[in-house]
């Protein structure tokens, strides 16, 4: 689980982090990172009900969480980052989530 200061919470950041983010898409994921003046990273996730029904967006958004809760201490401090899930999220398994979100993160946000 990601620490309260890990996260991002108010939809005008959301908006910040996709409208300037640096973008990546992967097979089931697009990442945003921008730089932030917070001293940790922090994470949001943006889960449509394109996914799928609430059970299914709700087991994505907890897969996310855990990969990025895994990869918290390879992320810069200063990052800002966003994954949206798209529909193929749904049917993906947790490793194929984990070296989507991985790949993207080493790319953006790395230390």
């Amino acid at each position: 689980m990601l620490a309260r200061p890990n996260r991002l919470t108010r939809g005008a950041e959301y908006k910040a982090v996709v409208r300037r983010g640096r973008r990546c898409a992967g097979a089931h994921t697009v990442t945003y990172v921008t730089p932030s003046s917070a001293s940790t990273p922090r994470f949001g996730f943006i889960v449509s009900k394109q996914v799928g029904g609430a059970v299914v967006r709700n087991t994505v958004r907890r897969r996310l969480k855990a990969v990025c809760a895994a990869a918290l201490p390879d992320v810069r401090p200063d990052a800002d980052i966003v994954i949206r899930a798209l529909p193929s999220a749904a049917t993906a398994t947790f490793g194929d989530l984990r070296d989507d979100v991985n790949r993207c993160l080493a790319r953006r946000a790395a230390a």
